[in-house]
């Protein structure tokens, strides 16, 4: 092993996979480089596992299948050779060439992570305190999911969550989460050891994957292509390419993040991935950095029409919505960067590279301009030619190559100057047209402040308005409910100021708690007349206590309980119901006319009296019966026991 560092190169020496994996935990640098990941065999998985996050594991000579040598491409990237057959001059040709952006990074894990929230510790066996216990747990355990997907949300990073519900809280939360390791450091911390454990598990892929390290690498390899996605339960894919061809149309229900990235990668390369909606979903922009590609977002959502009219303008028709807007998405990216594209064909069929126009047009959307995209490609092309010429051993110096160097060095200086030239020309246009359209965006945004204002002032007066005519509607209620009142009062007065009525004390329901009140308000005097609303639940003892204090009379809306009535009268207390005698009542005030009562009153006792003196009749006449059959009984005995004795007396005379 060599370790290459801030532009030095050093000699570490030979290591056992333990010594190897506890140097590379203990200095975590950024690449481990290999030339053929075959050589770990099968502690591969077990190696990629224990990498510490953010490095990456890289086989230098390619992806399977498309491997080179390590000495063609130190050749290809000018990296002097030593030995081929010394293991520390490969590691060193391998450790250069990954700093070059040399290779392919291996991918073991998916883009996706696994965080479980569970107990820590087992309840045990107990009582009481064991069941206070788990609930604190299964409360602590909900608190725990309950932060991490906060700090998800506000991360803006997609997830999906179960969970299992216990003793009002949480026994167990399980969190797929669609991000990357090293986005989630220093995010969510694992847990052990206390009464809640943290456990965070990345997903293992099935097959192992191959990603480049440098753009270039796949643009060149690849077909470049622009990538719609419009997330969601079901997943739409689209891919056009860079002349606008439509290239792919997917939909998928539950189409995971790994899924997406497989399916993308199987088409092409993407150089733009696009969106319909304004700003990008979490799940869009994990894509596009997944594959660093540029992300294209509208201005503004795009509407169904505008989608609608996309398509037609491809001439195609779509299975479902998610594959419209998919498609809209990657046709509307297509469309903002056409007329780049177009100058670009333009420039390469001036220069005799048409037949690299995709690579170009991928180069430059990647971020180079189009001069270094244009020499970059020349220089990989003439490279390939000299490394297809067998070596000569020995050739004479001939300068012409360089001078043809020359003349085509000068020949791309001077497209550069007049491509730079336009280019200035095209940003001074573009200012202009900024600015203009500045002025016109502050003049229409205070035009759209100012309709806002008076909206809502409109609103907040509109608001005002049925507040205030629903309190006047309440206020009339009450003014007539009380001026109905108001007549009734005066109506009681007059009748009570002519002596012609009786003021009751009203009571809401017969109960202890409600005489003890009418007593420490009014007072409860012997001869009072007492209006009840409601008897219900009354009982014998309270009927006893309203004997004992001499109320003079009981009036009720509702029957009595016939406990209460028995008591009542036993004790000769009248008691009425308010549709016998008429009450009237106003709220916390009822009368009755006084003529009324006392007739009431006088009929009521008068009956009772009758009743009682017919009751007293019949149990006299009852006695006197039942005497006489007694008395009649004893004489019959005393017969009988006379003529037996006189039977007996003859039988002892005989």
């Amino acid at each position: 092993m060599v370790s290459w560092f801030n532009g030095k190169l050093e000699r570490k020496g030979e290591f056992t996979l333990y010594r190897l994996i506890r140097f590379i935990q203990a200095k975590r640098p950024d690449i481990v480089a290999i030339d053929s990941v075959t050589e770990l065999g099968d502690d591969l998985r077990k190696f990629l596992r224990a990498l510490p996050p953010g490095t990456k594991l890289v086989q230098v000579t390619g992806k399977p299948g498309e491997q080179r040598t390590l000495q063609s491409l130190a050749k290809e990237h000018g990296i002097r050779t030593g030995d081929r057959f010394d293991p520390y001059e490969e590691a060193k040709v391998a450790a250069l060439l990954a700093s070059k952006g040399v290779g392919y990074e291996v991918l073991a894990f998916e883009d996706e992570v696994i965080v479980k929230v569970t107990r820590g510790r087992s309840h045990g066996k107990g009582g009481w305190s064991q069941d206070r216990y788990r609930k604190r747990v299964h409360n602590l355990v909900r608190d725990k999911v309950r932060e991490i997907e906060d700090r998800l949300r506000r991360a803006d990073i997609p997830f999906d969550l179960e969970t299992e519900e216990k003793d009002y809280g949480l026994a167990r939360g399980e969190f797929r989460v669609y991000a990357s390791r090293e986005e989630l450091a220093g995010l969510i911390r694992p847990m052990r050891g206390g009464d809640v454990e943290v456990r965070i598990q990345p997903v293992e892929r099935a097959e192992l994957g191959f990603a480049p390290l440098k753009k270039e690498e796949a643009i060149r390899e690849r077909k470049s292509i622009i990538v719609g996605i419009d997330p969601g339960i079901t997943v739409g894919i689209a891919a056009i390419d860079l002349d606008g061809r439509i290239v792919a149309l997917h939909s998928e229900r539950n189409m995971p993040v790994g899924e997406v990235f497989r399916f993308i990668s199987e088409i092409g390369h993407p150089v733009i991935i696009a969106t319909d909606v304004s700003p990008a979903p979490g799940f869009v922009e994990k894509i596009a950095r997944s594959f660093k590609a540029q992300l294209f977002v509208p201005r503004e959502s795009l509407r169904v029409e505008e989608k609608n009219e996309l398509l037609r303008d491809l001439g195609i028709t779509v299975d479902d919505d998610h594959q419209r807007d998919a498609l809209a998405a990657a046709y509307k990216a297509y469309l903002r960067i056409k007329p780049k594209l177009e100058h670009i064909d333009a420039r390469l069929r001036e220069a005799g590279l048409t037949k690299k126009s995709d690579e170009v047009k991928a180069l430059v959307i990647a971020g180079y301009n189009l001069g270094e995209a244009m020499q970059r490609v020349t220089l990989r092309e003439r490279k390939k030619e000299e490394e297809k010429e067998e070596p000569e051993t020995e050739k004479s110096f001939d300068a012409e190559p360089y001078l043809k160097r020359i003349r085509e060095l000068e020949r791309r200086i001077e497209l550069l100057e007049r491509e730079n030239e336009e280019l200035r020309e095209i940003i001074k246009e573009q200012r202009k047209t900024i600015g203009r359209l500045e002025r016109k965006i502050a003049d229409y945004d205070e035009e759209v402040r100012r309709k806002v204002l008076r909206e809502r002032e409109l609103e907040a007066k509109v608001r005002r308005i049925e507040v205030l005519e629903k309190q006047l509607r309440e206020a009339k209620a009450v003014i007539e409910r009380l001026s109905r009142d108001l007549v009734q009062v005066k109506r009681m007065n007059v009748v009570e100021v002519r002596g012609s009525a009786v003021p009751l004390k009203v009571l809401r329901v017969l109960s202890w708690g409600e005489l003890d009140r009418i007593e420490r308000e009014v007072g409860l005097r012997k001869g009072d007349v007492l209006f009840v609303i409601n008897p219900a639940g009354a009982g014998k003892a309270i009927a006893e206590e309203l004997v004992e204090k001499g109320i003079r009379a009981i009036i009720t809306e509702k029957p009595l309980p016939e406990v209460v009535k028995e008591v009542l009268r036993e004790a000769h207390l009248p008691f009425f119901t308010s549709e016998e005698l008429d009450v009237k009542r106003v709220d916390e005030f009822a009368v009755v006319e006084r003529e009324t009562l006392e007739k009431a009153i006088e009929e009521l006792l008068k009956r009772w009296e009758e009743e009682d003196r017919e009751r007293e009749a019949e149990k006299l006449l009852r006695l006197v019966e039942e005497y006489r059959i007694e008395r009649a009984r004893e004489l019959e005995r005393k017969a009988r026991e006379e003529l037996e004795g006189e039977k007996r007396r003859k039988r002892e005379g005989f």
